[in-house]
């Protein structure tokens, strides 16, 4: 029997107030029977659980009782300092809370966690946006945390790619995602449509008097998953053939998306004496490509298709006669 598992069990019934003994068997990953056993054990403890019978009933703990949080592993200590970063936490408008928070959490941990815990804090610090770009500002931010947490619905100007560029939308948010320094709101709109709203493309947010709730069963990171390998399918229209030097090979991560280095990795193949590769590429447009593509200079070259190929000689030929070479 694993003191560890009887503490899990004890703060899975603090958390959850009222689980059967079915879930906790799930949660901990043991058998039902070890479940009751682990219950007894508790009691016998002098651990204030009671059952409730009947059909939505299970164990709990006596209302008001809370336990100190003891029993802390180094490792969960540590992991401690991961949660609430603080940069995100900024943007939310959270970061009294967020410091608040672990100062509790740090006065109810032991010396020896405590010690590990604040010296996982002092060397790591996570900076999310990516390189070359500055951060967007999302003023509207803290008005769509709101929103979510109180399953309100929120009036929005929006501006985006296509025509026309500014719409109005009333939109239900059902969770906020940060994907590389930037925040989506994944929000139904009208019809019930679920789609992902960039933040700082949100010009002007008023909350509504409209309550919802998120449809049963909603999974946030699953649909985020789902959007991710949906937009990479849409994102890609064609396929182009190119050679690389073992510079450009090597200058590929910092100037294209993983995508297509992936692509160069699982396709390429030798081409001369000189370490040059011939590879296939994913590409969105003939433009978007020969933009990316110039990045490189001599180290890339197009074979295929002819219209890419065209349109990255004929860019040369411009910047060539710019500098009255030609």
């Amino acid at each position: 029997m694993s003191a560890g598992r009887l503490l899990s069990l004890l703060l899975l019934l603090q958390a959850r107030g009222r689980i059967s003994a079915r879930g906790i068997a799930d949660e901990l990953g043991v058998s039902v029977r070890t479940a009751y056993r682990d219950l007894a054990r508790l009691q016998a403890a002098g651990v204030p659980v009671y059952a409730e019978p009947g059909p939505g009933g299970g164990y709990q703990l006596l209302d008001g009782y809370r336990t100190r949080l003891t029993g802390m592993t180094e490792g969960e200590a540590r992991a401690l300092f991961f949660a609430g970063l603080p940069g995100p936490a900024a943007d939310l408008g959270l970061t009294a809370e967020v410091t608040a928070a672990r100062l509790k959490l740090l006065a109810a941990l032991p010396t020896g966690p405590r010690e590990e815990a604040t010296r996982t804090a002092a060397v790591f610090h996570v900076d999310a946006p990516g390189w070359y770009r500055e951060t967007e500002q999302t003023p509207h931010l803290p008005l769509f945390v709101d929103a979510v947490l109180t399953r309100r619905a929120v009036d929005v100007r929006y501006r985006r790619w296509r025509a026309p560029q500014e719409v109005d939308r009333r939109l239900r948010p059902y969770g906020l995602v940060l994907k590389s320094g930037v925040w989506y709101a994944v929000a139904a709109a009208e019809g019930g449509r679920i789609a992902a709203y960039r933040v700082s493309q949100v010009l002007d947010a008023v909350l509504s008097d409209e309550c919802f709730d998120r449809p049963q069963g909603f999974d946030l990171a699953a649909y985020w998953t789902s959007y991710l390998d949906d937009f990479e399918a849409r994102r890609y229209t064609g396929t182009a053939t190119i050679r690389l030097s073992p510079r450009g090979r090597r200058r590929l991560p910092d100037n294209v998306p993983g995508t297509v280095v992936r692509a160069v990795d699982s396709t390429s193949t030798p081409v001369g004496d000189e370490g040059w590769v011939e590879a296939v590429i994913p590409i969105e447009s003939t433009d978007h490509a020969c933009g990316e593509l110039l990045r490189l200079g001599i180290d890339v070259e197009v074979v295929s298709p002819v219209d890419l190929r065209e349109a990255m000689a004929a860019t040369v030929g411009v910047l060539a006669r710019a500098y009255g070479l030609r």
